[in-house]
């Protein structure tokens, strides 16, 4: 019920963005020959752009990899996608200084972008690598959960665009200095600027009231399906790992894997040496000592020694930043 409610929400959320698309292009279309038609619809459709729900993007800090240059990477990316029941990626990228790996469907084609933090990769032996994959892809949002954090988005700008303006610091230093270098101590009259100012912050924390009604309550119904979509990334990723493997990789991804990495690398080894050194960790056991990382029917120790080689370039570029890495 309060899922359904909170869809419900948030599609009265998105009405209200398109209507104001649909209310500019009436007024233009109305009145073509009209200047202020032509404003005012402007106006709208300003609105209706800016509130508009994002598509996602690659971040900033992604390189994307040819397949053609990876292809034991976009290998390992399909197999592990095919095992879990997503799409495959269109794109793999990979991240310097990122240690999150993500799997987002990006732009208006909605294609399937893989992006790898590569500080985290190169610490991690064959098996958790595929567990790393593993649980990126099965982050991959529903229909649903889009449509609700759109709605987030949207309901944001709103705030911001409400409750979020303040007067402009620079404007106001000058104001001050005008006074006193006209008027001294004498009280002067508010200007135009201030007069006009008091009134937007007004109507704006008017208007901004039920916005922060609406976005607590979305966010409040958002929150109570937690549980429940936890629960279903974890089903997803137990397709293609197990429950230790999963264990295992969360114990990992707490950070304890980087300083030792972060002093290789301040040390002047190669990216090469600190990838054996990272493995090296994974060869002790209870029992003994392997003579092989654990690796995983996914992905074998050759074929993730052949990743290496191909991301050589790209671990040799990040690991002179991993002293950023906090």
């Amino acid at each position: 019920m309060k899922r359904l409610l909170a869809v419900l929400i948030a599609l009265v959320v998105h009405l209200l963005t398109l209507g104001f698309v649909a209310l500019g292009a009436w007024i233009i279309l109305g009145n073509l020959g009209s200047l202020v038609a032509w404003l005012l619809g402007g106006v709208s459709l300003a609105i209706g752009w800016a509130l508009r729900p994002r598509l996602g993007g690659l971040p900033a800090d992604a390189e994307v990899l040819d397949r053609s240059s990876a292809p034991e990477l976009y290998g390992i990316a399909d197999r592990v996608a095919d095992r879990v029941g997503v799409r495959r990626p269109g794109k793999v990228a990979v991240r310097d200084l990122a240690a999150e790996t993500r799997y987002e469907r990006v732009g208006l084609p909605r294609t399937p972008v893989l992006a790898v933090g590569l500080p985290l990769w190169l610490a991690l032996p064959p098996r958790q690598r595929v567990a790393l994959l593993a649980t990126a892809y099965a982050r991959v949002p529903t229909a649903e959960e889009l449509v609700v954090d759109g709605a987030l988005f949207t309901l944001e700008a709103w705030r911001d665009a409400l409750l979020g303006a303040e007067p402009l610091r620079v404007r106001e230093d000058a104001q001050t200095k005008i006074a006193g270098s006209s008027l001294g101590a004498v009280d002067h009259p508010g200007t135009t600027y201030e007069v006009m100012g008091t009134f937007g912050r007004l109507l704006g924390r008017l208007l901004g009231g039920p916005v922060l009604l609406v976005r607590y309550a979305l966010t409040r119904l958002a929150r109570a399906g937690e549980a429940r979509t936890l629960a279903r990334h974890r089903a997803l990723a137990l397709r293609a790992v197990s429950e230790q493997e999963l264990a295992e990789l969360d114990a990992l991804a707490g950070g304890g894997y980087l300083a030792p990495m972060q002093a290789a690398a301040l040390r002047g080894e190669s990216a090469a040496a600190i990838r054996q050194g990272a493995l090296a960790r994974f060869r002790l056991t209870d029992d003994g000592v392997l003579t092989s990382p654990p690796h995983s029917e996914l992905l074998g120790t050759r074929e993730s020694e052949r990743i290496d080689e191909e991301l050589l370039g790209h671990y040799t570029r990040a690991i002179r930043g991993f002293g950023l890495i906090s």
